[in-house]
């Protein structure tokens, strides 16, 4: 093998790691993967997955007092948290006995160790048996993001997302610090619960980078199930008092709490790689950069996933990780398209988008149609349960097509991934017009909306 010992060392285990190394393996290369922690990553171990789960507890607890609108007598529900707990733990440990099957029936070697660059081709692993040293033609780093907590007075006694699914007890006051999808997501999960969630935000909104619409209506819905989101809110302070603790804002006033998440940011995992020994630099950011081909500014080190910082989601890690399998094991030809990416936020209700916001669209393309509806979901108008729902279109008036599509409600996931297949089809808003509705379903209100709002 020229002196090789593998063809590729894959450094994470995660998913844009274990994809990669798998199917280079049955292209019938000879792979290494070494991962220092469990298998499958933030998204299986503390991120999509258990994140997810926890979504779905909390839902039944609406759904509880929902129920009786539809005649059905429900004792007073109460969630045992432990319960919760040891039975996600055990769904985790499964995903991570599947990833290793996957790995291991693929033909990889899986190395448990903590992995450093000692140069372009040389890695090194540490573990528990001592140091080993291998030689690979091509080395991938996937180690994905970590949470980033500031700095600042009693920064030791806040918590990030990794440690919120373990927590004892349970948190009966949370506050949250943040206002991305993960700062919402855990303050929706949360609430539903059963905690009284006070969520602060430094910025005048949630959500940057989401639709403006979206922002708005969501924000509006978190305060009417009674989290107290409060924006323009600086912490200047944590403190640990014999009832729990406290939160000092920037102008003085104190908040208790149970516990404290900040969720303020993730950032790549680079720390401990070793990479000015392979020659590598990282962007302003803190990224790894790459090109086209997933390859970095050193030929051999190739880089997938929230480690590079481009889109950070668990698929886009899985679709980096075939471009790269392609480059170096198949025709080359593949190439990574960050257009039309669609995303969900596990809130309550949830949000659903794909494509431009309207104001990327106004930039781009100057000018569009904007289609909106705001209604209350058929279950709800025997429910009781105030909750509305969102939809919004943007289209590009020259062309017709539709190049943003926005919704915040129930599913609003699992219906805007089918909706992203049209729009990376080119689907215009004649097509959508032509469509035929799915009744009586929210679903169907994408296809039916008629006049663009003013």
């Amino acid at each position: 093998m020229d002196g090789f010992d593998c063809d590729l060392f894959v450094i994470g285990g995660g998913s844009g790691g274990v994809r990669a190394a798998r199917m280079a393996a049955q292209r019938g290369a000879r792979v290494l993967l070494a991962e220092c922690a469990a298998l499958g990553g933030t998204c299986v171990n503390v991120g999509c997955i258990p994140k997810k789960l926890y979504s779905y507890a909390a839902q039944y607890g609406a759904d509880f007092a929902d129920a009786a609108g539809f005649g059905w007598d429900v004792a007073p529900a109460g969630l045992d948290w432990g319960r919760l707990k040891k039975n996600r733990a055990h769904e985790i440990a499964r995903l991570n006995g599947v990833y290793e099957h996957l790995l291991r029936t693929a033909g990889v070697e899986l190395l448990r160790g903590w992995a450093t660059l000692a140069d372009a081709h040389t890695v090194q692993v540490a573990s528990a048996e001592g140091e080993t040293r291998w030689r690979a033609r091509h080395i991938l780093l996937a180690t994905g993001g970590t949470p980033s907590v500031p700095h600042f007075p009693g920064r030791e006694h806040v918590l990030t997302s990794d440690q919120m699914f373990d927590l004892d007890p349970f948190p009966r006051r949370l506050v949250v610090v943040g206002g991305g999808y993960i700062a919402c997501e855990f303050a929706s999960i949360f609430q539903g619960l059963g905690s009284q969630v006070t969520q602060l935000h430094r910025g005048d909104q949630v959500l940057r980078g989401f639709d403006e619409d979206v922002r708005q209506f969501l924000a509006k819905e978190f305060r009417q199930q009674g989290i107290a989101l409060r924006l323009r809110a600086d912490v200047a302070a944590v403190e640990r008092r014999a009832d729990g603790l406290a939160v000092t804002l920037a102008g003085g006033e104190v908040i208790p709490a149970d516990a404290v998440l900040y969720a303020t940011g993730r950032v790549p995992n680079v720390s401990g790689l070793g990479l000015e020994a392979a020659g590598l630099a990282l962007t302003p950011h803190g990224a790894i950069q790459v090109d086209a081909h997933q390859r970095t500014a050193v030929p051999s080190i190739l880089a997938v996933g929230d480690i590079t910082a481009r889109i950070q989601l668990t698929p886009v890690a899985l679709a980096e990780a075939m471009v790269v399998v392609d480059t170096l094991f198949g025709d080359g030809r593949r190439r990574m398209d960050y257009e039309l990416v669609p995303t969900a936020v596990f809130t309550h209700p949830g949000i659903g988008t794909v494509g431009l916001t309207e104001q990327q669209a106004r930039e781009r393309h100057g000018a569009v149609r904007v289609f909106r509806s705001e209604f209350r979901a058929l279950r709800h108008t025997l429910s009781g349960n105030p909750e509305r729902t969102l939809m919004k279109l943007v289209v590009d008036a020259a062309s017709d097509r539709v190049v943003g599509l926005h919704m915040v409600g129930a599913e609003a996931g699992e219906i805007v991934q089918g909706f992203a297949v049209a729009m990376k089809a080119g689907a215009t808003k004649a097509v959508f017009d032509a469509t035929i509705g799915i009744h009586p379903t929210a679903a169907e209100e994408f296809v039916t909306m008629r006049e663009p709002v003013a």
